[in-house]
């Protein structure tokens, strides 16, 4: 017997011993047998059950980033229920396009889940409350003016009623034509600390995940895609496995991939590592990293740009200038590298298709639900769960669904449950671009800085997922808080002769939007350089940004704010040093300052980071901490070690032994400071993450003197 128990074997070991301790799996698009007799909804967000249990619906995806609990308390605050018995489910896609679109988007990405749905969730809540008032003011012939509600209760003059009592009334009711928002300041249950809403499914194991579902009849799924960039595949003997135990059919999924069906994952996927395959490994099977960043390179000198920004002559300031400084950085590709393996479950028949899955956009995935299953829209649907880790790579691709359904496609009426290997999900990302950026400073007699030319080279997302998204040749996504102006993320700097361009490159390793995605690159270039030029110029690298940033306050604000908490210009403990990073992204401002210190033998401590966010409205400040801390788990993990090379066409890194990620040891204590400054709505999710890489990179140069231009820090010295 196995030492080792999983959360699931756990709780079915500490039940039986309990006697008597019962877990209930809720799977979306399974009828319970327990399920509350269905009650009218008073809009598509609340519904308020007999028992006042108060379901409030989200549209957008849980991914252990809190949205789930934010946008809940958004709704919460304006229908004025009681916290305590809120839940929350998931519309489906299928309801979403047959109700014509009532919830909005269901896109979770680019730290859009509050910011972009906050005021019409409110509203659902505000409508709810109003039409639960009107009723309960019909039933006591009172007029609505002279009806309060708290905490799941409408009175007046010593009477009251629950919503539980008043909702079957309150959905008969017509919606009023005006509704009032709260301001932030009369915020009771928003703008405070509250406990997350998924937090004790994860601990008692109610939870379900993507890799959990199970369903009556279900088979298993493994899958073997060409390893070779644009490679196909030329055959396989299906005959060598088609009598192992468990195996029930080998498919031909597309024309690069093949999946083994069993009534286990692991037989399947046993038995597709030992099927004989011939692949047609195409004409990338050549391509490599170096040659890839010989490209790039180039294009750093390239005649033609397009340009992010611009703003005077800066080839003739440049020409001008009384001093030049120049330095080339580079950027690699990076794996998301979820918990959770990319996953699906399908089940297909001539006239519908299901499919269970976690995704960040319910509607990208029923679309490619339906395109996979060669039925209309409205015949399919996406049952949407809880992801382990998204960070991009569930949001505009669906590769693995489109697959899921495939398979499905050959065992009609069968739910069939395909999961990656971690090789698989390795080898087949879709990754975080590769760029290279080549920055020109001019400085004139008094050390100011006058002129600044900053050339990127390389990959667009744009091109690779959405190329109908490309304007002359721009992709707008590759300038990231490098922009004039501008609530998603503007420079803040005021350089007179500014010029920000990009070369586009775009190598084989098709790209795809990676947490924070050109922002982090972005931050690392203007921020590491711009210590450089205070370097150059003999000036404090905070004083610098301050001249810089004198007319862009919110930027002003979150720097000040990290370097007077860390310390900055204060006495250090001996081999101990700061630095500063700041930028605007996802709407939000943020600022980081590093310590670390570096041994004689050249090993990296990162002893705490203290970091700012002015997100406009804080919804749930603790989250925000936490959003906060697990963006530099990310974030330093990618700077530490996160890097994928190419080599004959394929990616080298297959596992966490050669793509390694943070561990307690190296991480280093995060101190945040939430500042709102109202008056905007920014995001949280990803912005703090583009500060970590060159705060740490400008803290080592301050320790040691020595500059890193190249991530990951792995492949450096700093001795």
């Amino acid at each position: 017997m196995s030492a080792v128990l999983d959360r699931r074997g756990f709780l079915s070991a500490t039940t039986a011993a309990a006697g008597g301790l019962m877990v209930g799996f809720h799977v979306p698009g399974l009828a319970q047998p327990s399920a509350p007799t269905v009650t009218p909804e008073l809009n598509a967000w609340v519904q308020i059950l007999p028992d006042e249990s108060v379901v409030i619906r989200i549209a957008r995806s849980e991914m252990g980033q809190g949205t789930l609990t934010g946008l809940a308390q958004l709704v919460a605050e304006e229908l004025e229920c009681d916290w305590s018995k809120v839940k929350t489910e998931y519309p489906t896609p299928g309801q979403n396009l047959a109700r014509n679109r009532a919830w909005g988007s269901m896109s979770t990405g680019g730290s859009r889940g509050v910011r972009e749905s906050h005021e019409y969730v409110r509203k659902g809540g505000a409508l709810a409350r109003a039409l639960l008032i009107q009723a309960a003011a019909n039933q006591w012939n009172v007029a609505v003016v002279e009806c309060a509600t708290s905490s799941g209760w409408v009175t007046h003059a010593g009477k009251k009623l629950s919503y539980g009592q008043l909702a079957a009334e309150a959905a008969k009711l017509a919606a009023p034509a005006d509704i009032q928002l709260k301001e932030a300041k009369d915020w009771k249950l928003a703008g405070r600390p509250m406990k997350r809403l998924d937090t004790r499914a994860k601990l008692d194991g109610s939870l379900v995940y993507g890799m959990d579902l199970q369903l009556p009849g279900m088979l298993n799924a493994a899958i073997k895609d060409c390893p070779v960039f644009g490679g196909k595949l030329k055959s396989y003997d299906a005959a060598a496995i088609e009598g192992r135990p468990g195996v029930k059919k080998i498919v031909r999924v597309s024309d690069s991939a093949v999946a083994v069906v069993a009534d286990t994952w692991w037989r399947a996927k046993t038995a597709l590592d030992v099927l004989p395959i011939v692949w047609d490994e195409g004409p990338n099977v050549t391509q490599n990293s170096a040659d890839t960043a010989a490209v790039l390179k180039a294009g750093l000198d390239a005649p033609e740009a397009a340009v992010g920004s611009s703003q005077g002559d800066v080839k003739a300031a440049l020409s001008a200038a009384a001093r030049k400084v120049e330095a080339v950085y580079s950027y690699p590709h990076q794996n998301h590298a979820c918990m959770e393996v990319m996953n699906a479950t399908a089940k297909w028949t001539s006239e519908r298709c299901e499919v269970w899955t976690p995704t960040q956009n319910g509607e990208a995935a029923l679309a490619a639900t339906a395109e996979a299953s060669g039925l209309p829209p409205s015949a399919c649907e996406v049952y949407k769960l809880h992801l382990g880790g998204g960070f991009g790579r569930r949001g505009a691709v669906h590769d693995w669904v489109r697959q899921a359904v495939a398979i499905a496609k050959e065992l009609p009426g069968t739910p069939v449950k395909l999961i990656w290997s971690r090789e698989e999900d390795m080898l087949h990302g879709r990754f975080h671009p590769v760029t290279q950026c080549k920055l020109t400073a001019g400085l004139d007699d008094a050390g100011k800085l006058t002129a600044l030319h900053m050339r990127i080279s390389g990959q667009s997302i744009l091109a690779g997922i959405f190329p109908q998204n490309i304007k002359d040749g721009k992709d707008p996504v590759v300038f990231q808080g490098l922009s004039a102006g501008g609530a998603e993320g503007a420079l803040g700097y005021a350089v007179p002769h500014l010029l920000i361009d990009h070369a586009m490159r775009n190598p084989t390793v098709p790209p795809g939007f990676w947490r924070g995605v050109n922002l982090n690159q972005n931050a690392v270039y203007l921020e590491c350089f711009l210590d450089e030029v205070a370097h150059a110029a003999k000036r404090d690298p905070l004083e610098l940004r301050r001249e810089l940033l004198a007319s862009s306050p919110k930027h002003l604000a979150v720097l000040n704010a990290v370097a007077a908490k860390a310390g900055w210009g204060r006495p250090r403990a001996k081999g101990r040093a700061l630095g500063l990073a700041q930028i605007m992204g996802f709407g939000s401002y943020v600022a980081a300052c590093a310590e670390v210190s570096v041994s004689k033998k050249g090993e990296l401590k990162i002893h705490r980071i203290v970091a700012a966010t002015d997100p406009g409205h804080a919804v749930n400040p603790q989250q925000i901490a936490a959003q906060v801390e697990g963006s530099f788990v990310y974030g330093l993990s990618a700077a530490l070690f996160g890097e994928i090379t190419v080599k004959d066409g394929r990616v080298e890194q297959q596992n966490f032994d050669t793509y390694p990620v943070m561990r307690m040891e190296h991480m280093p204590a995060v101190e945040t400071i939430c500042m709102p400054s109202g008056g905007f709505w920014g995001g949280v999710g990803e912005p703090t993450i583009a500060v970590a890489a060159p705060a740490v990179l400008n803290a080592i140069f301050a320790a040691t003197g020595k500059r890193v231009r190249d991530l990951p820090l792995k492949n450096q010295s700093l001795v």
